[in-house]
């Protein structure tokens, strides 16, 4: 049961992340989107089969067997199109700076995601839904964790995408190449190398570390902003 609470909670958060980019596209003047046929909350439009329900899932299984929590998810769907050329606001044609607003809207999304989340628990518990609770505990942690990672500034993630839209434009140039290595460089630091250094007594798992930091926080955050308060849980 738990593992399809996270498999729902995952593919709302990937859709309505990938939505948002195409969305904001949409706005600025872009409607490769809409021509492509993304602009849709269908599941099948944006899930990525691989990378939106396998690798994650499998993660959560093994977690949830071998740790008995979730310490962490990964996935990915399939990328919206975006023409930049297109990208506009009234005669303003900045291509860095208005793929910047689009690579944002993802992160925020699922930030907005999170609140909506915490403000359903108190739904939830005047029903004293306790599979509620747990879809919502699920669905915050998740699209928290989905809109930080993002926010990682190496392209092609979303963080790396906004960072070449505010840095000077000669170290914008550089970031933006860094991009055909970008994912693969993150996968290696952040999920295989902690694994790799583990089987010879080495510990190092930055990404473990910052998030078992961060993601509290934000969940505080979320927390409070809600009426929830601190201690009272979800």
């Amino acid at each position: 049961m738990h593992v399809m609470l996270i498999v729902v909670a995952l593919a709302i958060a990937i859709v309505m992340h990938e939505l948002a980019h195409g969305i904001v596209a949409y706005w600025l003047g872009d409607y490769t989107a809409r021509w492509a046929g993304r602009l849709t909350l269908n599941p099948a439009k944006h899930i990525d089969k691989t990378g939106s329900i396998v690798v994650p899932l499998v993660l959560a299984v093994g977690q949830l067997l071998t740790l008995g929590r979730i310490a962490f998810l990964y996935g990915w769907a399939k990328p919206v199109p975006v023409n930049p050329v297109n990208l506009r606001i009234g005669s303003y044609r900045n291509t860095r700076r208005l793929m910047a607003i689009v690579a944002a809207a993802g992160p925020m999304m699922n930030f907005v995601l999170a609140m909506v989340g915490g403000l359903a628990i108190h739904a939830a518990a005047a029903m004293q839904s306790i599979q509620l609770l747990d879809f919502l505990a699920y669905f915050i942690q998740i699209n928290l964790l989905l809109g930080l990672f993002n926010l990682i500034p190496l392209p092609p993630m979303d963080g790396g995408r906004i960072a070449v839209g505010v840095l000077p434009l000669s170290m914008a140039v550089k970031l933006a190449q860094a991009e055909k290595f970008g994912i693969a460089a993150v996968l290696l630091v952040l999920f295989v190398l902690p694994l790799a250094l583990q089987q010879l007594g080495i510990r190092f798992d930055p990404f473990r570390d910052v998030i078992g930091v961060v993601l509290p926080a934000a969940e505080r955050i979320v927390l409070v902003l809600t009426g929830n308060g601190v201690g009272t849980g979800y």
